[in-house]
């Protein structure tokens, strides 16, 4: 599937990406605030292209000028989610490029995420979160809606295998009628 917005087009992850995605996320401004580790090659994001961006509901996010991946956003339904969820629920994550930060690129992703998420996916509640020190993360977030809802402390992160403290902002709804 692929979703549009103004500005971009989110379609899925294509291994001929590689390149373009280890550009990006070789930036350790990128992922290490994101709980991921920076690619170290063309190979490497190529194998995570494969084995995780390959994930059901997971979007390169690309300008429309030139279809070329600039980051990333996916939802997690269920319990494929870090937080577990049930079934009805889904949790948002995301990242961009560093030339993109703060053109607005990423909140017009997510905001067709959630639109997507609760119109297409039939989703009950959605969720965000991010790693203590991540205040553009939390940004964006705030700009698409979410609310805090708690924090978690010690919470285990398998991809690093480190313990974090999270901050999870969760989102009603916003299409249906009250």
């Amino acid at each position: 599937m692929t979703l549009e917005t103004d500005r971009l087009i989110l379609r899925p992850w294509e291994e001929s990406d590689a390149e373009s995605l280890y550009f990006y996320a070789k930036d350790e401004r990128v992922g290490v605030p994101a709980g991921w580790q920076p690619h170290t090659s063309v190979e490497n994001s190529r194998q995570i292209i494969k084995n995780v961006l390959s994930a059901p509901e997971t979007y390169a996010v690309c300008l429309k000028e030139n279809n070329i991946p600039i980051g990333s956003v996916g939802i997690m339904v269920g319990d494929v989610s870090a937080l577990k969820l049930p079934e009805n629920e889904g949790e948002i994550g995301y990242w961009i490029g560093v030339p993109f930060w703060g053109r607005g690129l990423i909140p017009e992703a997510v905001r067709e995420l959630i639109r997507h998420g609760f119109n297409d996916l039939k989703l009950q509640k959605m969720w965000s979160d991010y790693f203590d020190g991540n205040e553009k993360s939390k940004r964006v977030m705030e700009k698409c809606g979410f609310t805090y809802d708690r924090t978690i402390e010690n919470f285990y992160w398998s991809i690093t295998d480190e313990y974090f403290t999270l901050h999870v902002m969760g989102l009603e709804n916003p299409f249906t009628k009250k």
